[in-house]
């Protein structure tokens, strides 16, 4: 059993590693530089480009160092409000599954790595307090802006079970999704308006 937890702690930091020198690579290569550039890079996969861009979306959720609204833009603009949205909902969903699962499993030098101690000591006082942690959490999954990011490995440090999170990612990442396609599409519209 030993052996089995030492190779899937060593195949899980594999990929992390290797998703960091890909996320490193991506910037050097000014992918994420502008709005425009990272919707070329996703045109340029073909057919492949939806699959591509769920996993860079899922990439930008689990390392939250990367612009999350950048992808949202290009998803909307790519696939229309409709598929943008539920690619968007994909990426989204499994990446805050995986950032919990990450925390759960390895704790709190995970999340101060991927969160910064700064973040984690702000919400250290509401992991205390289950019940003041659910209904931040809960507020801050459904509303637009919030980090939703961080607060999914904060929450992995919690004793909130994996069923109660992903019921709430499930049902409050829709709406700030929608909000945030709605918004973009009504931006884009005037602007293409305007030429």
């Amino acid at each position: 059993m030993k052996n089995k937890d030492k190779l899937i702690n060593i195949i899980t930091l594999s990929i992390i590693l290797i998703i960091i020198m890909f996320v490193i690579y991506m910037f050097k290569q000014g992918v994420f530089s502008s709005t425009k550039s990272f919707e070329n890079y996703i045109s340029s996969f073909g057919i492949w480009e939806v699959a591509i861009f769920i996993v860079i979306q899922i990439i930008q959720v689990v390392i939250p160092i990367l612009p999350s609204t950048i992808g949202s833009v290009v998803c909307i603009i790519l696939f229309g409000p409709i598929y943008g949205f539920i690619y968007n909902y994909c990426a989204i969903c499994i990446g805050s599954s995986i950032n919990f699962l990450l925390s759960k499993k390895y704790g709190t030098e995970l999340v101060k790595k991927m969160v910064g101690n700064t973040k984690l000591e702000k919400y250290l006082n509401s992991i205390n307090n289950q019940k003041k942690f659910d209904k931040i959490f809960t507020a801050a999954i459904f509303l637009p802006g919030a980090p939703d990011d961080y607060l999914c490995y904060i929450a992995g440090l919690t004793k909130m079970r994996f069923r109660y999170f992903i019921s709430i990612i499930l049902l409050g990442k829709p709406l700030s999704i929608a909000i945030y396609s709605i918004g973009i599409t009504v931006i884009f519209n005037y602007i293409k308006s305007l030429f």
